[in-house]
């Protein structure tokens, strides 16, 4: 507890790190952790069937790995696009990285 207590003190007063432009974080605000709405992924997850209860935890960790997921398969799609001399996605560019990156090959045919 007198830990906590030294360390809001020594915290009390200063601003949060300002973060540069284009430095790649994730947070949208500096409370806000994820970007997608934990209450969609929880019904998402409630959604299966084969899942009954899903503990808040999970729920945010699961967000965030969706979150990570979207943003890595996007900067590669946007490497193509960047080939083809656009700067917006399209499905041929997801396409290309799906079978190009060995990482996505378990979404081959996905698409279709």
């Amino acid at each position: 507890m007198a830990a906590a207590a030294a360390a809001a003190e020594a915290g009390a007063g200063a601003a949060p790190p300002a973060e540069e432009p284009g430095s790649g974080s994730l947070c949208a605000a500096p409370l806000r952790l994820a970007r997608l709405p934990l209450a969609r992924v929880k019904a998402l997850v409630k959604a299966d069937p084969d899942v009954s209860l899903a503990s808040q935890e999970a729920v945010f960790v699961l967000a965030r790995a969706t979150e990570l997921f979207v943003e890595t398969i996007a900067k590669d799609a946007y490497v193509y696009a960047q080939q083809g001399k656009r700067k917006t996605l399209q499905r041929k560019d997801l396409d290309n990285a799906i079978e190009v990156i060995d990482e996505f090959a378990f979404l081959e045919g996905t698409l279709d």
